[in-house]
């Protein structure tokens, strides 16, 4: 049986993509790869990418010179967890406070990890986990 990889692409749906790019941009310091009216990408660590799209934008097939991307959407809030560094965690949190982001939870893992849990613009829950957490980070 082939085997899967890795997951390169993480998509979340927002009601406005300037306020989202502000919260991501601004507060997360992520760098756009490129975007559009209907999405903006970034990258995450050199790995991985997150897609926020304009709600509502992707409910029919875009065509690209390449080939077509099929409809897809989203509703309600979500959850996506990013990798970082057990040192950088007490950053993490004067960054978030000096943005007044409230850090709605904290968790110490059995293995040693911990996490810390905040909301962006769209109420999506947005999780920072050390080394530890997973078997497999």
């Amino acid at each position: 049986m082939p085997k899967l990889n890795g997951v390169i692409e993480t998509a979340l749906y927002v009601d406005d993509l300037d306020r989202a790019r502000g919260f991501y941009q601004g507060v997360l310091g992520l760098v756009p790869l490129t975007s559009d009216t209907r999405f903006v990408a970034y990258d995450i660590g050199g790995r991985n990418v997150l897609l926020l799209f304009h709600r509502g934008s992707t409910l029919e097939t875009v065509r690209l010179p390449g080939g077509t991307i099929p409809p897809h959407d989203g509703n309600g809030p979500v959850h996506v967890g990013f990798a970082i560094a057990a040192d950088d965690l007490p950053a993490w949190e004067e960054r978030l406070s000096a943005h007044d982001i409230a850090i709605e939870g904290r968790t110490d893992w059995p293995r040693g990890g911990r996490s810390i849990y905040f909301r962006d613009p769209d109420q999506h829950l947005l999780e920072l986990l050390t080394p530890g957490v997973w078997t497999v980070y």
